[in-house]
């Protein structure tokens, strides 16, 4: 099951990040989760949220390159070794990550894990024959919460 993630691409300046953050919560758009990389000049922004098309819309209006990628959200138990037991599933199945980030939900002791392969489709049939739930977006929104 594959989920849709967008990406943010921003000028390494202050305030960028915060204008994103006010121009979604003014529309009432919920982030569920956002990873943050950066180089000298540019960083890229990328955040689950509760209404993709809608954050995309708004945030092309205000003068920013944004992009819907597939992604796969994986939930594992939160304890030491449940991301190394999903990456040992996920290397003998050959799967290729361009990128992950992660977020945990304490009341029921999960993480969740989100990943961008180069084959999703590959890599969330080897979590499924594994046992490991992957997640819908919604899922995804409510184990933010």
């Amino acid at each position: 099951m594959q989920i849709r993630q967008i990406s943010i691409f921003l000028a390494n300046e202050p305030g960028q990040l915060s204008a994103i953050c006010r121009a979604l919560a003014d529309a009432n758009i919920n982030i569920a989760t956002l990873s943050l990389a950066d180089t000298s000049d540019f960083g890229i922004v990328r955040m689950i949220v509760d209404d993709h098309e809608k954050a995309k819309r708004i945030l092309t209006e205000r003068g920013h390159v944004v992009n819907v990628r597939e992604v796969v959200a994986v939930c594992v138990p939160d304890r030491p070794g449940g991301m190394a037991e999903v990456m040992s599933v996920l290397d003998a199945a050959g799967a290729n990550i361009e990128y992950s980030y992660a977020f945990s939900f304490h009341k029921a002791e999960k993480a969740v894990l989100v990943f961008r392969f180069t084959d999703n489709e590959k890599a969330a049939s080897a979590l499924a024959e594994a046992g490991y739930v992957t997640l819908n977006e919604q899922e995804a929104i409510e184990a933010a919460k």
